[in-house]
């Protein structure tokens, strides 16, 4: 991998986005410029002023307003981990209402290779939208990660295998 290569890290509210700091950092060391994207409420779990200093960016959440530049390069790849049951959804459905949701469809439009590794509770994944969501965007060339026979505490794989992941996508 070559040192300039943009990566997007899109974090949900879930538990797991506490630790995304562990993932930027194995982005660093194979190469890849991070740039954090959280969803409203996925702010909350994580610490977005250490991001920032880790990577030199803000963490965006926000659509900019119109005259502010551009803050994002365009995006090499992305990994969205942990993605919510409402994240999946929105995303899968083309419903943009947070500026992570709208990134990550106009990602997939673009063709950009994108890993999700859904992270909710059972009663979610049994339900009746989520796993045509999950094919849908599989269909748009979305590696997703999620064994739905494993125990919720082991459906997230480490980080390190996320990103193995990442660049098996992107493997001519």
């Amino acid at each position: 991998m070559t040192l300039g290569n943009v990566l997007y890290i899109v974090v949900c509210a879930a538990p797991a986005a506490s630790g995304v700091e562990d993932l930027v950092l194995l982005a660093q060391a194979a190469g890849w410029r991070v740039h954090v994207i959280a969803t409203p409420l996925g702010l909350r779990f994580i610490d977005a002023d250490r991001l920032a200093s880790l990577t030199g960016e803000p963490v965006r959440s926000e659509w900019r307003m119109p005259g502010e530049p551009k803050a994002l390069p365009p995006a090499d790849a992305a990994i969205v981990a942990p993605a919510t049951f409402n994240t999946i959804n929105r995303w899968a459905t083309g419903i943009t209402d947070t500026f992570a949701v709208g990134v990550l469809c106009e990602l997939a439009g673009f063709g950009v290779p994108i890993v999700a590794v859904p992270l909710l509770k059972d009663a979610l994944a049994r339900h009746v939208a989520f796993g045509p969501n999950l094919d849908a965007l599989r269909s748009m060339g979305v590696r997703v990660l999620f064994d739905p026979s494993a125990p919720p505490d082991a459906r997230m794989p480490p980080w390190g295998q996320i990103l193995t992941e990442l660049d098996a996508l992107r493997a001519p």
